[in-house]
Order: structure tokens, then C-alpha cells, then sequence
């Protein structure tokens, strides 16, 4: 476990196993905005592969994606 860098056992904590996974193997880190994360190169990679596949299989049903913003102003 030592070697992998990771502190906890997948098994005994699931969250924070994932949560060092993920930082250490650099798919993602913290932006300096509270809340956001910056989804770096190859988890990005993985992001459109898997849009890819899904993109497909709604277009088979006859169903057309949408994008709704992440972000809504409260003014």
C-alpha cells in the first residue's frame, strides 16, 4: 500500500482511498475556488471517451444531448 503512496485501505474507506487515488495519480487536483476541481489531461481523456461512447447511444434512441450551465447567478 506504502508503495502506491495511498494511506488507507480500499476496503476500510472507500472515499478517502478514491479521494488519494485520484490526486496522486493526477487525474485531477483542487482549483483555488472552494468547491471545484481541475480535471487534468488523461482523466479529461477519459471524460470525452466515455461522452464518446454515450454520445453514440443516445443518437441510436433518436434523442439529441444537452449542456445546462454548472454554475447559476443568484442576481
Amino acid at each position: 500500500m506504502s508503495e502506491s503512496g495511498i494511506t488507507v485501505k480500499k476496503s476500510e474507506r472507500f472515499s478517502e482511498w478514491y479521494t488519494q487515488a485520484v490526486l496522486k495519480s493526477e487525474l485531477a487536483d483542487y482549483a483555488p475556488i472552494k468547491g471545484c476541481i481541475i480535471f487534468r489531461e488523461y482523466s479529461y481523456a477519459i471524460w470525452e471517451n466515455i461522452q464518446d461512447y454515450f454520445n453514440k447511444r443516445i443518437e441510436e434512441t433518436g434523442h439529441k444531448n444537452a449542456y445546462f450551465p454548472l454554475f447559476i447567478p443568484e442576481s
